[in-house]
């Protein structure tokens, strides 16, 4: 379980709130989905969890135990993992060896490939292709997803993993997140503005102005969102 109390975060030359007294509670084993208006503090709050940005007050509580002043190498061995909105290139290393380092063991290439299939990724046009500029955004996208599922970590988050990717790289994505979510051993937050990956979320949380404007079951959110009711969503997911 995560808990998030009262954390603010300023922006130092501004002393402007991005987050502000934000409390939250995340409980084990969900599927989260934190959605709101740009520039509401959805990404920051996701790189104060992993430790990319220091809070300004407050604290962060992960299993309970106090991990505020842990950095972020130490919170990854504590089981946090985080998926950027742009993955990064690894010039020179081939997929086989960037996931043999996710998982922290030299894993078999079939167990590589294992992983790679699970994204919806055919592992052997991949697993000795470098991790560089020649594969999409969706690939690329699918691939930081299996380093993910690699390291079989107990909270995985992904900041709006639909960002910069085309229309039949993110159909692909939603399928990997089903997936996913059906066999779901850890907690998943994912930052994102898209009805497809709300729509397959235990909760929401509405961020807004640096505080949860909302949060609940996505049966209760989702309709009040898209102004529509619970059995037109039902009814929607069904044609998609």
């Amino acid at each position: 379980m995560l808990e998030i109390k009262n954390v603010t975060f300023e922006v130092d030359d501004e002393k402007r709130k991005i987050i502000d007294d934000l409390s939250l509670t995340i409980d084990d084993g969900k599927f989260v989905v934190i959605t709101g208006p740009n520039g509401g503090g959805k990404s920051t709050l996701a790189k104060l969890i992993m430790g990319v940005n220091d809070i300004t007050s407050g604290k962060l509580i992960f299993d309970g135990e106090d991990i505020t002043d842990c950095n972020i190498t130490e919170r990854a061995n504590k089981g946090i993992s985080f998926a950027f909105q742009q993955p990064v290139h690894f010039k020179g290393i081939k997929v086989v060896d960037l996931l043999r380092l996710a998982a922290g063991e030299k894993i078999s290439v079939a167990k590589a490939c294992e992983y790679l299939s699970k994204v919806g990724l055919c592992a052997k046009d991949y697993v000795n292709r470098e991790v560089n500029a020649s594969l999409s955004g969706g690939e690329l996208k699918r691939i930081e997803i299996a380093t993910v599922l690699a390291r079989g970590t107990k909270f995985a988050i992904f900041d709006e993993p639909e960002a910069g990717i085309d229309l039949w790289s993110f159909q692909n994505l939603i399928r990997v997140f089903e997936n996913i979510r059906e066999s779901i051993n850890g907690t998943i937050l994912i930052i994102s503005h898209q009805e497809r990956i709300l729509n397959i979320a235990d909760e929401i949380v509405v961020i807004e102005n640096g505080k949860v404007k909302t949060k609940g079951p996505k049966d209760e959110i989702l309709p009040t969102l898209l102004g529509t009711s619970a059995v037109d969503i039902g009814a929607c997911s069904k044609l998609m």
